[in-house]
């Protein structure tokens, strides 16, 4: 994973599937430490590509600091050709149909398949959208949405799928993590995102200059900044560690 570096913690990383909130078959990642006792956990969001061995790898690294990991694929209730998809655009022309219910439940389902009572939830991108909406549904004890929509896209609102903005004066303790060059994130976003934390010492808002959309977590991508992929993961888990 480049910037993420091994924690000191063997660990590895399988697929289960989890009875989705409305008995749906969803497929997720499991990673734990091979050995010894995992007090935390973190259910983590991929983005709109869903589960893939970049985030089977990913959940490993994230193990290997001590965490009990859970990433659940996100489109589970979509047709085969829609999961199977190989785009980010086929896959996005149907987010307007997700439901808000059924894709935060699924984060909560991933929670207790932890077995542990501290658990966190991070996001990528648009993971990182629902990881901010599922910081207000207290189930998390803190959260990580890195470089998640603040505000829904136009092209994404439907009858089901909330304004991330709607609670985010609600969330747990949250760490934002952005760039200053993501046309997702304008600057009027991060302030407004700001300004619902005006009075929440517990939640942080990080941009990062010149850092563009998804530049933390896919190495391969153009947008990938290592330095500044490595320093978010170091704010990552001093956060989770408070």
């Amino acid at each position: 994973m480049g910037a993420l570096a091994e924690g000191p913690r063997p660990a590895s990383a399988g697929r289960v599937t989890l009875a989705g909130l409305d008995g749906t078959a969803v497929e997720a990642i499991l990673a734990r430490p091979d050995e010894g006792a995992v007090e935390a956990g973190i259910v983590l969001h991929p983005d709109v590509l869903g589960v893939r061995p970049l985030f089977d790898d990913l959940c490993r690294r994230v193990a290997t600091h001590g965490y009990a990991v859970c990433c659940p694929e996100p489109f589970a209730r979509f047709p085969a050709e829609v999961r199977d998809a190989g785009s980010a655009e086929a896959r996005l022309a149907h987010l307007a149909e997700f439901d808000d219910d059924l894709q935060l439940g699924d984060l909560a389902v991933a929670a207790d398949e932890l077995r542990v009572d501290d658990v966190s939830v991070l996001g990528f991108c648009m993971g990182g959208m629902q990881a901010l909406k599922a910081a207000a549904t207290g189930r998390f004890r803190a959260a990580v949405p890195f470089y998640g929509m603040i505000r829904l896209p136009a092209q994404w609102r439907g009858p089901k799928l909330r304004e991330p903005l709607d609670t985010a004066a609600d969330v747990c303790p949250t760490l934002g993590i952005f760039g200053d060059a993501d046309p997702f994130t304008p600057p009027a976003d991060l302030d407004a995102l700001r300004a619902a934390w005006a009075d929440r010492p517990d939640c942080e808002v990080v941009v990062y200059p010149g850092a563009e959309h998804g530049f933390m977590h896919a190495p391969e991508r153009p947008a990938h900044r290592p330095d500044a992929a490595a320093d978010a993961w170091r704010r990552t888990f001093a956060f989770l560690a408070r």
